[in-house]
């Protein structure tokens, strides 16, 4: 029963995604603002739900480890697993992708992240305070840039001009709902089996539980790939990466305590930051992610999973 349930839950996901990524793409065609930027946030925001309230029932259930470990182990995936991927079977054209300034201010939280983890840890209330006015300050910057780039209904790849508020906001709602649900189905299901054969909290964290709500992120990228909407795509990604670092970790650290284990110091951290910055050839010389790049995407992955479980 629990792997026809992670079947049911995966098929939400992908159907979540697809609407999530419709929806968002025509908002941005109705209130003027670059797509990119409407995936910086909205879906940013809503493919990250998932991870907000594992962390925050982690903490309640007195299981902290996992709540570092679902934010560190769902950036990494973020980005070799959720754009290597889509790579494989879609390319990525990031040539007219302007993300520099975006992607710049996701590797200055994530060394802020790792700054504290080191220096300020166990991550508690004033540490989560922090990370949230840094977040604050960045979607007011973010705001403010989208007003002053208002674009034409033609300048929007895949809007549907004829595609009214209604459906509009029917689609954003079943993108946003479905997503966390379906996340917390495969997740809920997984868990368990990984809790029964006695693997550790911190690696559940890593794993299954990352991987599990990184798949929110994969379905809405596979589907903005699949339409050839590369800043979608890339949008998805970073502003899900400074959603878990800033407002996940910081509001569930309002919660409770979040201790940083030994082992975060010394390989997971570093692995995250790693990943985000394998991404800075594509985003500044504007190389396309072919086949080629996402099979090395994945590969990465695959090698730092075996390392995490292996005994």
């Amino acid at each position: 029963m629990s792997f026809v349930l992670a079947i049911l839950g995966l098929v939400i996901l992908l159907i979540a995604g697809n609407a999530l990524v419709k929806g968002a793409v025509n908002l941005s065609l109705r209130i003027g603002i670059p797509a990119f930027v409407v995936s910086l946030t909205v879906v940013a925001f809503g493919t990250s739900a998932p991870e907000l309230l594992i962390s925050i029932d982690a903490i309640l259930s007195d299981a902290p480890g996992i709540a570092l470990g679902n934010v560190v182990g769902s950036n990494t995936a973020n980005v070799l697993l959720v754009l290597g991927l889509p790579a494989l079977f879609y390319m990525f054209d990031t040539a007219q992708v302007s993300v520099q300034k975006s992607y710049v201010v996701m590797m200055a939280a994530t060394v802020l992240f790792i700054a504290l983890a080191f220096f300020a840890a166990p991550f508690t209330w004033w540490t989560g305070l922090v990370l949230l006015a840094v977040l604050g300050v960045i979607l007011a910057d973010q705001f403010r840039e989208g007003m002053r780039s208002r674009v034409k209904p033609g300048d929007i790849e895949g809007a549907d001009t004829d595609l009214g508020w209604p459906r509009i906001l029917f689609f954003l709602a079943v993108g946003l709902i479905g997503l966390p649900i379906g996340a917390s189905v495969l997740i809920d299901n997984a868990t368990q089996i990984a809790s029964a054969m006695g693997i550790p909290e911190a690696v559940i964290g890593l794993t299954l539980v990352a991987l599990g709500t990184s798949l929110p992120e994969l379905a809405t990228t596979l589907a903005a790939a699949r339409k050839n909407q590369a800043d979608v795509a890339l949008g998805n990604v970073l502003g899900s990466n400074l959603f878990n670092l800033l407002a996940i970790i910081g509001i569930a650290s309002l919660f409770g305590e979040i201790p940083v284990e030994p082992s975060f110091l010394r390989l997971d951290l570093w692995v995250m930051l790693a990943a985000s910055a394998v991404l800075a050839p594509f985003v500044f010389t504007r190389l396309r992610m072919g086949r080629l790049v996402g099979a090395g995407f994945c590969a990465l992955y695959a090698l730092y999973m075996w390392w995490v479980v292996a005994p």
